[in-house]
């Protein structure tokens, strides 16, 4: 395929997005397609991503890959990927750009297209891992698809009860507990992440409550995750049918979790075309197609932009397990111990007590 590099439209954590044109006599590609690229050195996440969607084959509910290719540019070697073009940008961002929840009935939809997506990947044999919104690309049809399969993963073999898993993918507001806690990212966890993103497409607001002054704090965020019994909030605002499929969602035990099959039969998404064709479908404005991703940032991020929360994943030889980042009492006190004398002369914001 012939092709010509346009301008940037988006920054992924593994590599940068750009629009091109394609030319020649074939017509299997698209006049336009959205390209990832990265240098070769650093390239595993989208040959990842190349692989898992060549084995998931073709599927209406996730993006398309054309194939790949190699080019120097500026004397570096550069890895590209080519994919479905979007127009309508990814569904994170337009409802961030609109400032309001869907209608239920649009969630409704949506959620089904991800459900029947998610059907498809499970039963292949992978799980997507960064399952989210900024994932789910809005197209001028107004059908949606799950992107960004730079994270996914096989199913994993049975292990034995004694070993231990080290790994850490995904973005922190979508993990479920059996990640936080046990580095297990398998299809429950894509159905807890399913589960995140119907409650910030129904509420506009991310599944967890987090407190003011300490949006920044990953570390809290994952314990609340990994222990006691605390769930994400369900918005009030939606119907009974959506208050359970989003129970079904969030259940602590991923053995007990609800499967992307089963959700599929799930009342909720039992979609009357009806009412969706009579209000038409997401459809994207002709000022929004300009970009796979909405105007140029940084992507794949968390709904409400706050830095450092993106997509991760450890490295294959420096792994770490949750447990690993938690310090022990005696440790977090010892942090507080200096060699500093204080200065108990500065009084003025002192308070009396009794």
């Amino acid at each position: 395929m012939e092709w010509i590099r346009k301008e940037t439209i988006g920054h992924g954590s593994f590599s940068t997005v750009s629009l091109a044109t394609t030319s020649g006599s074939s017509t299997a590609f698209p006049s336009l397609v959205a390209v990832k690229s990265s240098g070769v050195v650093c390239s595993a996440a989208l040959m990842n991503e190349r692989d898992v969607l060549d084995d998931l084959g073709d599927c209406s509910e996730i993006v398309r890959c054309f194939g790949e290719g190699r080019t120097v540019e500026n004397g570096e070697e550069i890895y590209n990927l080519f994919l479905e073009y979007a127009s309508g940008g990814n569904l994170a961002d337009r409802i961030k750009k609109s400032g309001e929840a869907l209608p239920e009935f649009e969630v409704r939809r949506v959620t089904r297209s991800i459900v029947k997506g998610l059907c498809h990947i499970h039963a292949n044999g992978f799980s997507h891992c960064d399952l989210k919104l900024e994932n789910i690309l809005v197209f001028d049809d107004g059908d949606v698809k799950i992107s960004d399969f730079g994270l996914a993963k096989r199913r994993s073999e049975i292990r034995g009860d004694d070993e231990i898993r080290v790994e850490i993918r995904g973005t922190p507001l979508y993990m479920a507990p059996e990640s936080v806690n046990h580095g297990e990212f398998e299809s429950p966890a894509d159905i807890w992440a399913l589960g995140c993103s119907v409650v910030v497409m129904s509420s506009g607001e991310t599944a967890w409550c987090l407190e003011e002054g300490v949006m920044n704090n990953v570390m809290s965020l994952l314990v609340r995750i990994g222990s006691g019994n605390e769930v994400p909030r369900i918005p009030v605002v939606l119907s009974e049918e959506g208050k359970d499929f989003v129970r079904r969602c969030f259940v602590k035990n991923a053995g007990e979790r609800w499967t992307a099959q089963m959700l599929l039969d799930h009342p909720f998404l039992a979609v009357d075309d009806q009412q969706s064709s009579s209000s038409g479908p997401l459809r994207c404005d002709e000022e929004d197609e300009v970009s796979v991703f909405g105007s140029v940032s940084v992507s794949p991020r968390d709904p409400f932009d706050f830095p450092g929360w993106n997509s991760v994943q450890s490295p294959v030889n420096d792994s770490v397990t949750f447990s690993s980042l938690v310090h022990s009492p005696e440790e977090r006190v010892s942090g507080l111990v200096t060699e500093t004398v204080p200065d108990w002369s500065v009084w003025c914001d002192w308070v009396n007590v009794r």
